[in-house]
């Protein structure tokens, strides 16, 4: 059955606290499963959830800083221990190669799991993945930074009345899908004429970043976007000189970009009660707001639906 939902394994950023792990999220998008910035901590984290090595298919990595990679050495021999039978690919900014090598063979261990390195050599580099694209863009950090971006393309769907005006039923459906018109008694019927578009779903990761035009980018009419949230609005210039966000430059990016669900996580140690931040990105974006919690899952939501013209 398909499944599209984020899986969280940790929210700390820079240092983990009693209650955050670091950074480790899992998406899962159909036959997709996507681990996304691996810190400390993540082979134990999986273990609290239903995701296992073995499900992985893709690992991306934003950006070289400890607290989104230092979990790269365990689970890739993870990998290896458990014998994934299948090939995993792995992203991450091309210009730590030197990086990601010394964390792949941090130690001595049997590499028996299939990895395809393939590192992130420009800004908006694309790649194939099963159901969609995955696009990565460009950030502002202290370091090279990629946000990534996974869409699926529209599709469409049949009016069951408007197949039924026409006589349309059975196999002649699938022809029509796949011709795109269909001929009836002495009629061509296009398949605009009885479906409508099926706007396909997005999803979006934003880490260590200031405000750029990529973050508007990688958001725009994102179905859920994950975002950091380093810091509180009364640390903006401390946020700006760290390479990193706001809760409310977060939920502005959101409310702008038409974002549906909104996902704030990479929260410093200064702070104790999260609540704040849910409080400040409420001034600024009114709709489906997740404020992240350790071992928690965030449903993608569902399609949107568009009506019949």
């Amino acid at each position: 059955m398909s499944m599209r939902e984020l899986v969280v394994l940790g929210t700390a950023s820079q240092a983990p606290t009693r209650q955050r792990n670091h950074n480790g999220y899992v998406l899962r998008w159909d036959d997709e499963v996507i681990l996304f910035d691996p810190g400390e901590g993540t082979q134990r984290q999986l273990l609290h959830t239903g995701v296992t090595a073995t499900d992985l298919t893709r690992i991306c990595v934003t950006h070289f800083h400890g607290d989104h990679c230092l979990g790269l050495p365990g689970t890739i021999q993870r990998l290896s221990l458990d014998r994934v039978p299948h090939r995993v690919a792995v992203h991450f900014p091309a210009g730590g190669a030197e990086y990601f090598a010394r964390l792949r063979h941090a130690t001595s261990f049997h590499e028996t799991a299939e990895l395809a390195v393939e590192p992130i050599e420009a800004d908006g580099q694309r790649i194939t993945v099963r159901g969609g694209t995955l696009e990565a863009r460009r950030l502002r950090h202290s370091i090279e930074t990629y946000g990534y971006r996974l869409v699926e393309p529209d599709g469409c769907r049949m009016l069951p009345e408007r197949l039924s005006a026409y006589g349309i039923a059975g196999p002649a459906v699938g022809e029509l899908l796949r011709v795109g018109h269909l001929d009836v008694d002495g009629r061509r019927v296009t398949r605009d004429e009885v479906s409508v578009t099926r706007p396909g779903q997005r999803f979006a990761f934003v880490m260590d970043t200031a405000l750029c035009d990529a973050v508007y980018a990688l958001a725009e009419h994102a179905d859920l976007l994950v975002i950091e949230s380093t810091f509180l609005e009364s640390e903006t210039a401390l946020a700006a000189e760290a390479g990193h966000l706001t809760a409310a430059q977060a939920a502005r990016v959101a409310s702008e970009s038409g974002v549906r669900k909104l996902v704030l996580t990479h929260f410093s140690q200064r702070y104790s009660d999260l609540r704040r931040f849910a409080d400040e990105a409420r001034q600024h974006f009114a709709g489906d707001l997740v404020i992240a919690e350790d071992l928690t899952t965030v449903p993608v939501p569902p399609r949107r639906v568009a009506s019949a013209g």
